[in-house]
């Protein structure tokens, strides 16, 4: 009997011991949340810089004000070129009114020395390619950038399957895309190399591409048959699909082009404390199924995409390479040269 209480004791101990050890990480994470929120709350405000939409940016800041009632987000929205003009004019006069921003052209910031590194507790949550190794940003939602296509026009059967599938004779004429898909052409490059895809691109430059700006124009005139096929935004596709528009997209190219939107932190912020609860706030469960409610893609990867077929998980997906704005000028100046604009 003696032996028996002795190894349940043990058996009880170990249980506590392994409990302790797994909940020792939220113990920690709750901690730091805490002392972040006493010194937010002398702060009382948070300046955020972003280029998403109101409709994006005002629910992440509505709930993050829920959250935590003593803060107040100043969201200014603009363009991320807008964006980077406006904090590069501060900073210079010696102001850094900005505490976090989110913008597309987050890896400018870091070149400009703009932000600093900050890892969330939230960062596990998220697959390496989403998030930089320094620490500078991590990703808030993903674009997918795939061939799109007119169901009415072109069936499932018929659609092409690959990037490569694009150059045949039978799609001539039939194509469109953003005459500034720069990025799409960068990391095709980078996935390639600059042989193959060269070959590919003057071989597309061929088809008699119809040029449209923007992606979600592509989309309305693809859903009304101006056109069959076309470079789009897998999450505008699905949107429009879900509302009846005869559109869908392709998830088997390799690789599936990745852009981002990412988060980060000024170099020196007014509000430290405020600005590092609001990143980790952006990258918690709660606000990435916002965004998903948005019908955007979560860069989370345990927050399910609006639709199954964006899982992360079975797509060959492929960020824009973060060095890409070292060279973007010489990649401007091939595009165009190879397409003709």
């Amino acid at each position: 009997m003696a032996k028996k209480i002795r190894r349940a004791a043990c058996a009880f101990a170990a249980l506590i011991a392994i409990i302790a050890a797994a909940a020792a990480p939220l113990f920690a994470q709750a901690d730091r949340s805490a002392k972040l929120a006493e010194g937010a709350k002398k702060e009382g405000v948070v300046n955020y810089y972003t280029s998403m939409s109101l409709a994006e940016s005002k629910p992440l800041a509505d709930e993050f004000e829920k959250q935590y009632p003593f803060l107040k987000v100043d969201v200014f929205r603009a363009s991320g070129e807008k964006i980077l003009n406006r904090v590069m004019t501060e900073t210079r006069a010696g102001r850094w009114d900005f505490d976090v921003a989110s913008l597309s052209e987050i890896g400018t910031f870091v070149e400009q020395k703009l932000i600093a590194p900050y890892v969330s507790t939230e960062s596990s949550h998220y697959i390496n390619e989403l998030k930089d190794p320094q620490g500078y940003w991590s990703a808030i939602y993903i674009n997918y950038m795939v061939p799109g296509y007119n169901t009415r026009m072109v069936p499932e059967r018929d659609a092409p399957k690959r990037w490569e599938d694009l150059v045949d004779s039978k799609w001539k004429g039939k194509i469109s895309i953003d005459p500034e898909d720069y990025l799409w052409y960068i990391t095709i490059v980078s996935a390639w190399g600059q042989e193959r895809a060269g070959r590919y691109m003057r071989a597309l430059a061929k088809q008699d591409i119809q040029w449209r700006k923007g992606h979600s124009l592509i989309s309305q005139l693809m859903s009304a048959g101006e056109f069959p096929l076309g470079i789009v935004y897998a999450h505008r596709t699905e949107s429009d699909k879900k509302k009846g528009a005869p559109l869908d997209w392709v998830n088997t190219v390799d690789p599936i082009v990745v852009t981002h939107h990412a988060i980060g932190i000024a170099a020196k912020p007014r509000h430290p404390n405020a600005a590092r609860l609001f990143v980790d706030f952006a990258l918690s469960r709660k606000a990435q199924e916002l965004f998903r409610s948005a019908n955007r893609v979560p860069a989370r990867r345990d927050v399910d995409p609006p639709s199954p077929k964006m899982e992360q998980s079975k797509l060959k997906l492929r960020l824009v390479p973060q060095d890409s704005s070292t060279r973007y000028n010489e990649y401007v100046k091939d595009f165009r040269a190879i397409f003709g604009l």
